[in-house]
């Protein structure tokens, strides 16, 4: 038998997948991530986002598909936005990495934020429908989250990122899913249609990141056909976790 759900309940609840993005960090611990390892990192990033995409494509279609398609257009023309902003900075610094880099880390850490946004509003709008339901989508996307965190990961360590700092903002990235979740949860009617919209920005800008700037930069790399299979590849179990949980 399930309690009803509550705010301290929904508020940890939504930490924990915050907190499980860093563990997605942790397996470059194993070895040193060095320029080699560019390419491919790129490369593996783009799938796990590209497969991200589609899931928050296929969550938004559920509630809106207008909403959900204004909500990407919206979320490309801010990307857009802010890396031209971005790029017009000299001298940028993000966790020991510095200039044209810098920008691209600071780029996905966005781009993951608003994403987080969207997954918050999800937890708390799940609790709002009741317990089992909200306990459901909380393992769904903290497990979701832990490719997520490989993701950003990937595109820091290389760059001359530590491990621990990339797990940091990694986690940092999903502090606006227990930020928000709360207020969603109390307000389930007027977060509520806001969700696909949110869903929408994230997948837009996401796909703006992966071909302009992660496949661009992992083909540089790496052949055209062995990056295709490792895009592949982490596209699939990706999504393969997705659609198990």
């Amino acid at each position: 038998m399930f309690m009803e759900p509550t705010v301290l309940l929904v508020f940890a609840a939504a930490m924990v997948t915050a907190l499980a993005t860093g563990l997605g960090a942790l397996p470059l611990l194993a070895g040193k991530a060095d320029a080699r390892w560019l390419g491919i990192g790129n490369a593996v990033a783009a799938g796990l986002m590209l497969a991200a995409c589609f899931s928050l494509l296929d969550e938004g279609f559920g509630f809106s598909p207008l909403r959900t398609l204004g909500g990407v257009i919206a979320g490309v023309v801010l990307i857009m936005l802010a890396s031209r902003w971005l790029k017009r900075h000299d001298g940028l610094s993000i966790a020991h990495v510095h200039g044209a880099d810098a920008t691209r880390v600071l780029l996905i850490i966005g781009i993951m934020t608003a994403h987080s946004a969207a997954e918050g509003v999800g937890v708390g709008v799940a609790y709002g429908g009741g317990r089992e339901l909200g306990d459901f989508i909380t393992i769904a996307i903290a497990l979701h989250n832990v490719p997520e965190g490989l993701a950003i990961a990937l595109v820091m360590v290389p760059r001359g990122a530590s491990v621990l700092r990339a797990a940091w903002w990694s986690i940092v990235s999903s502090l606006p899913q227990p930020l928000l979740a709360v207020p969603a949860f109390l307000f389930v009617l007027a977060f509520a249609p806001w969700l696909p919209v949110g869903l929408g920005l994230a997948a837009g800008a996401m796909l703006w990141m992966i071909f302009s700037e992660l496949l661009p930069e992992a083909s540089r790399g790496m052949g055209h056909e062995r990056l295709g299979a490792v895009v592949v590849m982490s596209f699939t179990a990706m999504l393969g976790v997705t659609l198990l949980f």
